[in-house]
């Protein structure tokens, strides 16, 4: 079973002041928060992530109760976070072992003072949590970065490692250099300092990285990584580890080195590699994918699946606008959701649409998940 959450950009709110008129083109921005769906696609854990208490503590769910149970409070108190907030979790399931990664400390010029986790080993029964250590300044022991953010949760079974990738800025103040690094854990409890993924100098974006965790696949235990560089407008970068996250190969980009944001790797049986992403090309906007077959050493071009018609939503909320989320099946089978107006009178509201396909490059029509009424004026981000 598969259960993601990614959440917002590590970015300053200077970036957030262009917005989109109705059936406008959308122009290139960064991620929002709470663009994912789950919905049919996946199952959900109950996680409460409020604003934190200790490290490694147990919080027991009652058995036969559907209420949250917390499971970590921001301890922090570094004077350029704003504290009691844990944000954007990203979840991972592998047998009974569920592991959540997450902000702590959101900071508002984007990221927050550490990376925190929590882990249950007997399918949500009981958690424990803590903090990456060797992360940020404000981690035990201390670290080079001073904020992290966009955690990733993935698991590679071939080697046994639980991943969290994650971006990691050196400045309190500025987002003109922002790596993508990863920590990794045998147990989902004890956490090593992170190694590099990507170190370019530059602001990085985005991250999402997933493991091959098929035996039959001739890549079993290879690992995947998304990003983006928005000082370079988005170009897109794809990062692969053949020895459980310790080291990653170069970086390489899509064939025609295309622009986009949030994608979202998933891997089928058999090794072939699918990333469903938002794609920018010229003033236009699509929801595209592009594929490798050959174990991360190259990357096609993007295909398109459907070209952008997006709502802006009451009070400009944050809200995820149309990157899409992606989910893959037991055949291969892939899934991709995002915001949409197309079936919406004078495209007056949003709503989740999806599209499917059974080998990343042909891909069904996008269709309406009816949550509500055409016409309801009910938006769904």
């Amino acid at each position: 079973m598969k259960l993601a959450t990614h959440g917002s950009p590590l970015d300053s709110p200077t970036r957030w002041t262009a917005r989109f008129p109705a059936r406008a083109v959308l122009p290139r921005r960064r991620r929002l928060p709470g663009a994912t769906v789950l919905g049919a696609l996946a199952a959900s854990v109950p996680l409460l992530v409020a604003a934190v208490a200790g490290t490694a503590q147990a919080a027991t769910a009652p058995p036969g109760t559907a209420r949250p149970t917390l499971l970590s409070v921001d301890p922090y108190t570094n004077s350029y976070s704003a504290h009691k907030t844990e944000v954007e979790p990203s979840t991972f399931s592998y047998g009974s072992t569920i592991v959540s990664a997450f902000q702590v400390g959101r900071v508002f010029i984007g990221a927050s003072a550490n990376i925190g986790w929590a882990t249950s080993v007997n399918g949500g029964r009981t958690w424990l949590h803590g903090f990456m250590p060797g992360s940020t300044i404000n981690a035990k022991p201390p670290g080079t970065y001073a904020r992290g953010s966009d955690a990733s949760v993935a698991y590679d079974a071939r080697d046994h490692e639980w991943l969290v990738s994650w971006l990691g800025a050196p400045s309190i103040t500025s987002n003109s250099v922002v790596d993508v690094v990863v920590s990794r854990s045998r147990d989902g409890i004890h956490w090593t300092a992170p190694v590099p993924i990507a170190q370019r100098n530059e602001f990085l974006d985005k991250n999402w990285t997933t493991c091959d965790n098929s035996p039959a696949s001739r890549f079993y235990g290879n690992c995947y990584t998304e990003f983006e560089d928005p000082s370079e407008n988005d170009l897109i970068f794809m990062s692969t580890s053949t020895d459980g996250g310790a080291t990653w190969d170069k970086l390489t980009n899509p064939a025609g080195m295309p622009h986009g944001l949030g994608g979202q790797p998933v891997v089928q049986p058999g090794g072939t590699v699918i990333v469903p992403i938002e794609v920018e090309t010229g003033n236009q906007v699509t929801i595209s994918s592009f594929i490798s077959v050959d174990g991360g050493q190259s990357w096609t071009a993007p295909v398109p699946i459907a070209v952008a018609d997006y709502h802006t939503s009451a009070a400009n909320i944050r809200n995820g606008d149309v990157l899409p989320s992606a989910r893959i099946d037991g055949a291969g089978n892939v899934y991709v959701v995002w915001t949409d107006c197309r079936f919406e009178p004078g495209c007056d509201a949003n709503d989740i649409v999806l599209s499917s396909s059974a080998n990343g490059l042909t891909w069904t029509a996008p269709a309406r998940i009816p949550l509500d009424p055409v016409g309801s004026m009910v938006d769904h981000f």
